[in-house]
């Protein structure tokens, strides 16, 4: 894999992003809401900027047009992305300003991201990477899950719940602020070789019932991926230039979509939430497969090389 890590590349900038961090090290119960710095903003799109190639753009701007002016018309919106790396959110922000028209730059000061606790918590370098971008911070399931001692997770049970609460109470404020919510549904990065990390969250389900329209988004390319010499060092990702092309899909009404998929499940004795969950993760696997021989194209054309991610 090609690329040079975050340290090697930016090294040179975490001076000045520690120095105008602003987010909290710790979260609870009263800090769950974070608004954008934008001072950090600035070194996140000269990052975007640098590490996209020629041929990397949006697709779909008419449709991010649809769903700006529905949630100006008092929709409640979710747009639900794929998640490859952590320089997506700094991808889609300067993709959606760049090409989506008017619409695309309000959308994307107003969104509002779903992140979880570790960016603000595990290293400094990493909160003043997030904070660039408005947020709304949840204790994330699968960070509960995997805590072993009983007593231990007792009180992180207890935790979660505190904050999980604050950040529903969080995003119904912003719901009625008209401002839309971005969540990454499959609620981590994807690891190539493991596809359970392309399967969605069975919280989605909820996300469902709380909105009125989604906006879907697939990402064909990713600059920043996870160095497998080292997979738990975020500082240690490595960037790779690459010619992204996002695609947007036709607005999805939540209601309709969830009832006509629970209306085929009468007699299933499973999980519902999850099958639900699983279309949603279907259809962005189809906006995907659509863009993707438009990405290799276009690589090839910056590069003269087949592309080498994996997705």
């Amino acid at each position: 894999m090609r690329g040079k890590t975050i340290r090697d590349k930016y090294g040179y900038m975490f001076k000045d992003l520690l120095a105008l961090g602003k987010a909290a090290d710790v979260i609870d119960a009263t800090n769950v809401y974070q608004e954008s710095n934008r001072e950090t903003l600035k070194f996140l799109n000269k990052m975007a900027e640098e590490n996209l190639l020629p041929g990397a753009h949006l697709e779909g701007a008419e449709y991010v047009k649809d769903f700006f002016n529905q949630i100006k018309n008092g929709k409640r919106g979710l747009i639900l992305c794929e998640h490859y790396g952590n320089m997506d959110l700094p991808v889609i922000y300067y993709l959606l300003a760049r090409d989506g028209g008017e619409e695309g730059k309000i959308l994307a000061d107003e969104m509002v991201a779903i992140a979880g606790m570790k960016l603000n918590e595990e290293n400094p370098m990493v909160r003043s990477w997030a904070e660039a971008f408005t947020r709304i911070v949840i204790y994330p399931s699968r960070s509960l899950a995997a805590i072993q001692d009983p007593e231990e997770k007792a009180a992180e049970e207890e935790k979660s719940r505190h904050i999980n609460m604050a950040a529903m109470r969080a995003m119904d404020n912003v719901k009625k602020q008209g401002r839309p919510i971005l969540v990454f549904p499959a609620g981590t990065r994807y690891r190539p070789g493991k596809p359970e990390t392309k399967m969605g969250v069975r919280e989605m389900d909820s996300y469902l019932r709380l909105f009125d329209i989604m906006l879907l988004i697939s990402e064909n390319g990713n600059v920043l991926r996870i160095n497998p010499e080292t997979p738990n060092d975020m500082i240690s990702d490595l960037f790779c230039e690459d010619t992204v092309i996002l695609g947007a899909g036709p607005i999805i009404e939540c209601k309709k979509f969830r009832n006509d998929i629970l209306a085929t499940l009468e007699d299933y004795d499973g999980d519902k939430k999850m099958v639900v969950v699983s279309k949603v993760m279907d259809e962005l696997q189809k906006l995907h497969d659509k863009y993707r021989p438009m990405y290799e194209k276009a690589f090839k054309d910056a590069t003269g090389e087949e592309p080498d991610v994996e997705q």
